[in-house]
């Protein structure tokens, strides 16, 4: 183990992260103005894109961080035949899943059968198809929207440590994602199906999704699933919010064999922004 990460396996992560989570909430105006400014200044994040510019206007630091953007600000191809990026952030990796094994950094990777928390119909349905992960830093907007339209078939939390997902730690932490909080969207498109994996980390406060509501911090600490039958299904649109991080994180997104082709200019460590076609879907 390297000494650089060794305090990661020592700390009580969820006990920090939550506890930081509260820190975040307080709703003194001089203090959470005062989080933001530095977060603003360190990360150099661009104000002139959120939908509410004047700090004043979040109730606390949490607010901000998942603020809204301007209508204009990340525009959608609004076509199911182009796949568009679910986030702003890094794209660590992607390509193909190459038996039950997803690339992780270089020379680690990680078991899609443990990403999903177990044996599952996702899994034999993303066997051998692709993947993308994207690295969501502070400076980043923190609403995840859908790539594709969908209808939601399943959704799945995972407990599990809450590891840094920086690219220096995942570099180090062997199945880093796989072992990590996370919540599982499995959906279903006119194309076949896709999943989004939002991946919790140190310091993330919560994930929430839009049809449910934070999912994690999660007191149970077991799997549940909840399955959305034909008739209850939630219909999402190409560029529809579908959840948020309060913090940076990882979202994982993952597809079936043959249904994409990856756009010949997209190359890993490429920072993309929220609707940013990424890949062609094959018909």
């Amino acid at each position: 183990m390297k000494l650089s990460i060794w305090h990661q396996y020592c700390l009580p992560q969820h006990f920090l992260s939550r506890f930081l989570g509260r820190i975040a909430n307080i709703r003194c105006k001089f203090f959470k103005n005062l989080m933001i400014k530095l977060v603003i200044k360190k990360f150099k994040v661009n104000m002139s894109e959120a939908q509410f510019e004047n700090l004043d206007h979040y109730a606390s630091f949490n607010e901000f961080f998942i603020r809204h953007l301007k209508a204009d600000a990340r525009p959608f191809p609004h076509n199911n035949l182009l796949l568009a990026s679910p986030s702003d952030g890094v794209i660590s990796q992607f390509g193909q899943i190459k038996e039950g094994r997803l690339i992780q950094a270089k020379g680690h990777d990680f078991s899609l059968m443990e990403l999903l928390g177990g044996e599952s119909s996702a899994y034999k349905e993303f066997l051998d198809g692709e993947f993308a992960t994207i690295y969501l830093s502070p400076k980043d907007y923190h609403r995840i929207h859908m790539p594709l339209s969908g209808n939601l078939r399943q959704m799945t939390y995972v407990p599990g440590k809450l590891f840094s997902v920086s690219p220096k730690t995942t570099t180090m932490v062997p199945e880093l994602f796989a072992r990590n909080e996370r919540v599982i969207c499995c959906f279903d498109s006119e194309f076949g199906p896709f999943a989004l994996v939002l991946v919790g980390a140190f310091f993330v406060a919560s994930i929430a999704t839009s049809w449910a509501g934070v999912i994690a911090p999660n007191n149970i600490r077991k799997v549940q699933n909840w399955d959305y039958a034909p008739d209850q299904q939630i219909h999402l649109k190409q560029g529809d919010e579908m959840g948020y991080f309060q913090f940076g994180s990882t979202v994982i997104m993952l597809l079936p064999k043959g249904m994409t082709s990856w756009r010949p200019e997209l190359t890993s460590e490429q920072f993309v922004k929220l609707g940013q076609v990424l890949a062609n879907i094959d018909q």
